[in-house]
């Protein structure tokens, strides 16, 4: 039997935490959004200051892949939000993990197949 090819990802939940800080920007405490594979997802009324998002965009990839119990990537978890003098944290929590098909993922065209988010069942 031959396996597919692909990877594990790590669903995300990033959450805004003050514990006592002052914000300067627009944070509130316990506002969320979730990443899903690509995809940033937010429940209605969530909200995230696109200054925060901008200083955590660039690892939230890193933090969805599987590293070594002992990287910072699998044991630091908070990031503060950009300008200096705001108080306010961002919590990356790694929840479950899902399977992604290289094939309905990749943009080689010689290797895709149907996109993940085109599958009727995932």
């Amino acid at each position: 039997m031959v396996q597919e090819a692909g990877f594990w990802l790590y669903d995300l939940r990033v959450e805004t935490r003050l514990e006592g800080r002052t914000p300067v920007c627009r944070h509130v405490e316990g506002e969320f959004f979730r990443v899903q594979g690509e995809n940033l997802v937010f429940s209605e009324g969530q909200q995230v200051s696109m200054y925060g998002l901008a200083a955590i965009l660039p690892l939230l990839p890193a933090k969805q892949r599987v590293t070594s119990e002992h990287d910072w990537m699998s044991t630091d978890a908070e990031i503060a939000c950009p300008d200096p003098h705001c108080g306010a944290r961002f919590h990356i929590r790694r929840e479950d993990k899902r399977w992604f098909s290289h094939a309905e993922t990749t943009g080689l065209p010689d290797a895709r197949t149907t996109p993940y988010w085109q599958k009727e069942t995932r």
